[in-house]
């Protein structure tokens, strides 16, 4: 059995090396080099990166909706302003009201309109009249359909505290 391997193996390798019948690859090899080589095109020129720098900071925030209603902030003489620290927090005081969002209406049996506010964890409250919102001890005075009106008392850098009127509208009707 060894000697016909040993046989074979010359009689398989002389195939590989039989003839000259490499001419075309040859040729094929020859032309291809003999074309002109290609070109690589030059790096482009970038602009040199210019600074911009944001000076709108004392603005309105751009990721906030704008406040439907104008509403002059009232102050009193002699009237003292300050917010019930006694009283317990509410669910959505924990948010700022940028975070809130009115989504919806529902009116039970009883004739009382309550309003559907998502809070900052996505998850959906009811709320009306007498509730807070915010973490400006936001007290709801109204609420309609399309909008949630309450006051806020926020410091007036003086030491004191003033009120504030601020709306949120129903998703998606900011602007009106």
């Amino acid at each position: 059995m060894r000697k016909i391997t040993l046989m074979l193996i010359p009689l398989f390798l002389s195939g590989c090396f039989g003839g000259d019948d490499m001419g075309d690859l040859k040729a094929y090899v020859k032309t291809t080099l003999n074309k002109p080589r290609g070109r690589i095109e030059p790096i482009p020129v970038f602009k040199p990166y210019e600074f911009f720098n944001y000076s709108a900071s004392g603005l309105r925030s751009p990721f906030e909706l704008p406040q439907i209603e104008m509403e002059e902030v009232k102050i009193r003489i002699g009237e003292q302003i300050t917010p019930d620290f006694e009283r317990p927090k509410e669910h959505l005081e924990q948010f700022p009201v940028g975070q809130l969002a009115m989504v919806g209406t529902i009116e039970k049996g009883d004739g009382i309109l309550w309003a559907l506010v998502r809070d900052g964890e996505g998850g959906v409250v009811r709320v009306r009249a007498g509730n807070h919102m915010g973490q400006n001890y936001g007290e709801i005075t109204d609420v309609s359909e399309y909008k949630i009106k309450l006051i806020e008392i926020v410091p007036d850098g003086m030491g004191g505290w003033i009120k504030r009127p601020r709306t949120i509208a129903l998703d998606g009707l900011a602007g009106e």
